[in-house]
């Protein structure tokens, strides 16, 4: 069997046929399809706004960016997530630290975050921005991270680049109350991709245009805002320090034919899960678990092998066998350059102790089930 990676795009004919449309089209970038995708996002969502950039990681940037964080800020979130979500607070000049993870959602573990939050509260270093990471797509114990918000002041952005289509207490993912901005992604192996891209939604109007002014160069153009009103239609004004984080048109199409198709996405991402629920309930593994009152967009299958030794086993033979199993996360404050800031080995030992033995199976729409098959026969073989 053909090599079976741990993620993929689903492209079709629709999807080809929108970007085509858009190469024909008089606008490449800065054109009217961004703003459609944003809409569609909203609409599928609920979400009063959204701003499309070029990556997750530019939207987690403008997001801290926009909240205030800033040079002598602190920003604080979770070892087991990609490094963006710690890199975003660094990008503006703020301290970064981290809350240990919960050992059924691994996501953030919110007695953990409480206590952390009193003693912080004590020491005079409360943060200013909580990045919670909704991991594999399961969302965060919102409820009582947004009180503990209300109690301590800071903001949150939701990182929730695995969890388009998720849902919390019955509300989706992008419009939960109490978040202050929540991130998408949409890389290839998310569940719709832009090939690049990504998203910060927010309910608040004023912080959804400080969102899109920074990510064209902090350019302001709307002539009800400009410092200068006598000028002619020309004129426009760099109103701060921005960047260039646009996502262009001919991506924004790809982007609105995928949210056509992502019902379809998140119905075979659940057929898939509960196969391997099912099939691989016998096996010495912990399978993935959902939070009650949650519904999660199953972006990852990560399972839990019995130690290191066996992951590592499972691991080697699975990709010697063209299964592209992969790891999510090596724990970021485990990276050299979280190590050159002082952080260790022990300082987040359920991250670490999690981080020792998972390892993500194969999920994605486009997974058949002969492939799907040949993943758990192997991971049968490979553990007897």
């Amino acid at each position: 069997m053909s090599f079976i990676p741990y993620g993929h795009q689903s492209i079709d004919d629709t999807d080809i046929a929108a970007v085509v449309e858009v190469l024909r089209s008089d606008w490449l970038t800065q054109g009217p399809s961004v703003s459609r995708f944003e809409q569609a996002v909203c609409q599928f969502t609920g979400a009063a706004h959204a701003v499309a950039m070029s990556s997750a990681t530019a939207a987690l940037h403008l997001a801290c960016l926009a909240l205030g964080l800033g040079q002598g800020g602190r920003l604080w979130t979770v070892p087991n997530t990609f490094i963006a979500s710690a890199n975003c607070g660094r990008y503006c000049g703020a301290s970064v630290d981290f809350v240990d993870i919960d050992a059924r959602s691994y996501c953030i573990d919110v007695e953990a975050l409480a206590g952390k939050l009193e003693q912080a509260a004590r020491l005079g270093t409360l943060p200013d921005v909580l990045v919670a990471v909704d991991f594999a797509g399961q969302p965060c114990d919102y409820a009582k991270i947004i009180e503990l918000k209300r109690r301590y002041g800071f903001k949150v952005i939701e990182d929730a680049s695995h969890a388009i289509g998720s849902e919390y207490e019955g509300v989706k993912v992008g419009s939960l109350a109490g978040i202050d901005c929540t991130i998408f992604s949409f890389h290839p192996v998310k569940l719709i991709t832009t090939a690049e891209g990504g998203m910060a939604l927010t309910q608040d109007a004023e912080l959804a245009h400080r969102l899109a002014m920074l990510r064209s160069h902090g350019i302001e153009r709307d002539p009800t805002r400009l410092n200068d009103t006598s000028q002619g239609a020309w004129y426009y004004e760099q109103q701060a320090l921005g960047f260039n984080y646009r996502l262009t048109d001919v991506q924004a199409a790809l982007g609105s034919a995928q949210m056509q198709r992502l019902p379809a996405f998140l119905a075979k991402r659940h057929a898939l899960v509960a196969r391997y629920d099912e099939l691989l309930a016998e096996l010495p593994l912990v399978l993935p678990w959902q939070a009650p009152h949650t519904l999660s967009a199953r972006h990852l299958y990560p399972i839990l092998l019995a130690d290191a030794a066996m992951r590592r086993h499972v691991f080697d033979q699975m990709r010697a066998h063209n299964i592209g199993v992969q790891v999510h996360y090596i724990p970021v404050h485990l990276q050299p350059d979280y190590k050159r800031l002082g952080f260790g080995e022990g300082d987040f030992p359920v991250a670490e102790n999690y981080y020792q033995r998972t390892l993500s199976l194969p999920l994605y729409a486009d997974l058949s089930i002969a492939q799907q098959d040949e993943v758990i026969a192997r991971l049968k073989e490979f553990l007897a």
